[in-house]
């Protein structure tokens, strides 16, 4: 990845509201070392290192490769405050989409730590597809059967069974009925969106 410049130009003023624990805060919260996140982002870690300790101020495109990376917008990493979110999501708000086979609506509410999914699995969707990532999971099965792998062990799941794991252990998720398998989901990773984060193979950064 190209590394941006120390002083690319966009630069923003000097009375930029401090960031940096704002930074430090996100990176740790995202599961990400100084290393892996400066890769992402496209600087040193030594650059890194200085945005986080309030010794150079970043320009607006490193903000935006910064707010891209820990799946947030630069109004939040400035401090700014955003309007108060609802936090009632009603049943016909909830728009389906589809992606690498599966079907999903978001059933949380935008811009928070955790991200809420219902979500269906049709049979033999992705069931080879094997994901590693920072961040917790949760799941619950409404109906149908689950196959849930995670390292080398295999767990069938059926409808009022859950699981909560680290994310960081290889894990796979198939349906194991013919009609497929319906589920609620919980994680907790902020880097992505919901389709790089749920649905591998059609963004193929992050799954679950």
């Amino acid at each position: 990845m190209t590394e941006l410049p120390d002083e690319p130009s966009g630069a923003l003023p000097e009375d930029l509201p401090t960031v940096a624990p704002r930074l430090r805060d996100l990176r740790k919260r995202s599961g990400l070392t100084l290393e892996t996140a400066a890769r992402l982002v496209g600087l040193s870690p030594a650059h890194l290192s200085r945005l986080e300790t309030n010794r150079r101020q970043p320009s607006l495109p490193m903000l935006l490769a910064l707010a891209r990376t820990y799946g947030t917008t630069v109004s939040d990493l400035l401090g700014e405050t955003a309007p108060e979110r609802d936090p009632i999501v009603r049943a016909g708000r909830a728009e389906p989409s589809e992606a690498g086979g599966w079907t999903y609506w978001t059933v949380g509410g935008a811009g928070r730590a955790m991200q809420a999914l219902r979500v269906h699995v049709p049979r033999q969707a992705q069931g080879e597809l094997v994901r590693v990532h920072p961040g917790e999971e949760w799941l619950y099965v409404l109906k149908g059967r689950l196959r849930l792998t995670l390292g080398a062990a295999v767990h069938v799941l059926g409808p009022g069974d859950a699981a909560h794991f680290d994310s960081l252990t290889p894990h796979r998720i198939a349906a194991a009925s013919p009609g497929g398998t319906e589920l609620l989901f919980v994680h907790t990773l902020l880097q992505s969106g919901a389709a790089e984060l749920c649905l591998g193979e059609a963004a193929p950064r992050r799954g679950l």
